[in-house]
């Protein structure tokens, strides 16, 4: 039987390399971030991947999307690499093992993708900012958003100097979109 990516976060929690949350939860979550994209987007970069969410759930959801999942931690990356060739994605799905700030200034991915993604890798504002390098014009940027309720983060005149609108609160996630 085909693993699925369920499978493939068992596995990561198993071993440490995703928190204890109920797996059905932490796959519901990451579907919101499939509900954040427009039915354009082709070409997705997960930001701070680790165990793989949202990016693998992503990857299952948009099967024509090409996905690039990118972490700074090697163990982290050859998993989702080994995780990657299990499900059969090689051929639209790939791993870079990189510090995500120069991802966002190298000329192959600066402005080149339709969707930045990310569950927030460190200060929401440097999550946003290199989104911001990496996201197309009319693409857009989603991150995941603390729990409702909460004031919004987000300081307007940066998320306008970034050349960006927004943001869209979505459930779980906010969504900017680049002008």
């Amino acid at each position: 039987m085909p693993r699925s990516v369920r499978d493939v976060l068992v596995d990561a929690q198993r071993i440490g390399a995703l928190g204890p949350r109920p797996i059905d939860d932490v796959i519901a979550h990451a579907r919101a971030f499939v509900d954040a994209l427009p039915p354009d987007t082709h070409r997705i970069i997960d930001l701070g991947s680790g165990a793989g969410v949202p990016g693998l759930v992503v990857a299952e959801a948009l099967p024509e999307a090409s996905v690039v999942l990118v972490d700074r931690r090697a163990k982290r990356t050859d998993a989702l690499s080994i995780a990657i060739a299990s499900l059969g994605w090689r051929q639209r799905v790939s791993v870079v093992c990189a510090d995500v700030e120069t991802v966002a200034h190298d000329a192959q991915h600066a402005g080149s993708y339709d969707a930045v993604i990310s569950r927030g890798f460190g200060p929401h504002e440097t999550t946003l900012r290199l989104s911001a390098d990496l996201v197309r014009p009319g693409g857009v940027v989603v991150i995941s958003e603390p729990p409702d309720g909460e004031p919004s983060r987000w300081r307007p005149e940066l998320v306008g100097d970034l050349g960006l609108e927004g943001p869209e609160r979505l459930g779980p996630v906010a969504r900017f979109r680049r002008a």
